[in-house]
């Protein structure tokens, strides 16, 4: 009997059938997001490179869960030659890209982690160190409190790795401060930043009785800055959020936000469809690939390591 570490060098080396000119079909969790417009940028520089075709499709919303199983299925129905995909459930999604990997479609993880075995289900995870992000926001957040106060953080949505990872992470963090208090830790922002917003709206009292906030990704940390613009508490409470869209980076720059942690999204695409053609081309590859993120100021935001994740 083969054991789990033979099975998966076994998979490493050795090639899926392909053809010139593979399909990989790209599926994120959303569409609207800047986060997935710059996946999507870094996946079709890598399809130009290597000359084979990306099929980017995925939900409108990122709560769709039931539309992005539909996708997968499709796409395994249709016969592409790989799937790159940012789960939007971490089990919701397990049993589709089982299917996938039963028809002999690699499936490269990419953004949120799956619930799955790791050269049986999919072949690699390529990602942002979620939970090391987290410890950033919260260790800045911590330093920018001068360890003290009271801070609401405001989760992103249930099932999804990614942010619960960052949530884990920014937690942690914030018990080694015993003069810190956590007063919100049990709300969702949901899949958009209207919903955000709404959601931040209903938490008024307590952001008002808080020092400090943190947000776990890109719409979250919008609807809670449209929420603090509305009520007048913007600039006037010390914001920690997450990602780095130009309304962000914008919202860095007037004061409104202290800090953001960045992803590369780019590199994120990028590596996700240049890990699933090596496997379909019988090359060598990584099965676990850290995309990397860095904490961005007013400050260093200029400085050449910044810049370059920002794409600037």
């Amino acid at each position: 009997m083969h054991t789990p570490k033979l099975l998966l060098a076994l998979l490493l080396l050795t090639p899926f059938a392909h053809a010139a000119g593979e399909k990989i079909a790209v599926i994120p969790k959303g569409t609207t997001h800047n986060h997935w417009k710059n996946v999507e940028a870094g996946a079709r520089e890598a399809a130009k490179e290597l000359g084979v075709e990306v099929i980017w499709k995925g939900p409108l919303k990122e709560d769709d869960r039931a539309q992005q199983i539909a996708l997968v299925q499709q796409f395994v129905s249709s016969g592409v030659n790989a799937i790159v995909l940012a789960p939007l459930d971490e089990t919701a999604l397990r049993g589709p890209v089982r299917a996938a990997a039963d028809r002999k479609i690699p499936v490269v993880i990419f953004d949120s982690a799956l619930k799955g075995e790791l050269g049986k289900d999919f072949i690699s995870y390529v990602a942002t160190n979620n939970r090391r992000g987290g410890e950033l926001a919260g260790e800045e957040l911590a330093r920018l409190l001068d360890g003290k106060g009271k801070v609401v953080l405001l989760r992103y949505a249930e099932g999804s790795a990614s942010t619960a990872e960052r949530e884990a992470g920014f937690l942690d963090v914030i018990k080694k401060y015993p003069d810190i208090q956590v007063i919100v830790d049990n709300r969702y922002a949901g899949p958009t930043a209207s919903t955000a917003q709404d959601v931040s709206m209903n938490l008024i009292d307590k952001i008002r009785e808080a020092d400090g906030i943190f947000c776990a990704n890109e719409s979250s940390t919008q609807g809670m800055l449209l929420a603090l613009r509305q009520t007048g508490l913007v600039g006037k409470k010390t914001f920690v959020g997450f990602d780095a869209s130009p309304y962000l980076l914008q919202a860095l720059n007037k004061g409104d936000i202290q800090a953001l942690v960045a992803q590369n999204p780019k590199r994120m695409g990028y590596e996700g469809v240049v890990t699933a053609v090596k496997a379909l081309r019988g090359e060598k590859f990584e099965t676990d690939v850290d995309t990397g993120c860095v904490l961005v100021t007013k400050a260093n935001q200029n400085s050449p390591e910044i810049r370059a994740v920002l794409g600037k």
